[in-house]
């Protein structure tokens, strides 16, 4: 009896072992890829209440220099790091697009919001003759700014495309991270960057300031070796 025993036993462990492997083997891919949903330590986020970094002369897909002091005229602003080669932040396109169209006109009690993508990935198909070809193609009504030196994704400390930040009208981060609570669009129960948005303007605190973004790593480049 524990002879027959011992075979279906084998058998569950060594099924047990090889999904236990793909599992294993499914993180590694994603963690190499950078494909993992983001929780950034406290010490490494800007606070909430901070003033937001500016940006100067970042190249825009219009073939123009933007600045962040040319939007004083917007309630808010929402920064959103992205890339073209991301498939969460290419997921995330048409709801960027029916963001800015959301509060397009600022009419009707709606604030006036600039929705602003910055590409700042150091890749080939993220260059800016990639970025201005996107763009046409999607019909993108905001602005699309690389960051060349990447030195505006470092001063908002952004770690994931694509990752939101909302400044409000002084110009402080009011919330960042995720633009709302499912990857799938028509999973979505909560949108954080609308109801961020409806609470300020109502004068209230946002409920929620932080929630992690998901998606890609930004591609930084890696450090040179030291050569002695």
């Amino acid at each position: 009896m524990n002879i027959i025993a011992a075979k279906p036993i084998n058998m569950w462990r060594s099924a047990a072992q090889r999904g236990y492997r793909s599992l294993l083997a499914c993180c590694c891919v994603c963690f190499c890829l950078g494909l993992w949903p983001g929780v950034a330590a406290a010490q490494d986020r800007l606070p909430v209440g901070a003033e937001a970094p500016a940006w100067s002369d970042l190249l825009g897909t219009d073939g123009q220099p933007h600045s962040l002091a040319d939007l004083q005229e917007f309630d808010f602003v929402v920064v959103c790091f992205t890339c073209n080669t991301c498939p969460y932040a290419i997921d995330y396109e048409e709801r960027l697009i029916a963001l800015q169209q959301r509060y397009a006109e600022g009419t009707d009690g709606q604030p006036r919001v600039a929705v602003v993508a910055i590409n700042a990935n150091d890749t080939p198909a993220d260059q800016m003759d990639k970025m201005q070809a996107r763009a046409t193609e999607r019909g993108f009504p905001f602005a699309y700014l690389r960051d060349a030196d990447q030195a505006v994704a470092k001063a908002y400390r952004a770690v994931y495309t694509p990752e939101f930040f909302l400044l409000d009208r002084e110009r402080k981060i009011r919330y960042q991270g995720a633009l709302d609570d499912k990857t799938k669009a028509d999973e979505v129960s909560r949108q954080f960057i609308v109801e961020a948005i409806t609470a300020l303007q109502a004068n209230r605190e946002p409920s929620t300031t932080y929630e992690g973004a998901r998606g890609c790593k930004i591609r930084f480049p890696k450090p040179k070796r030291r050569e002695d």
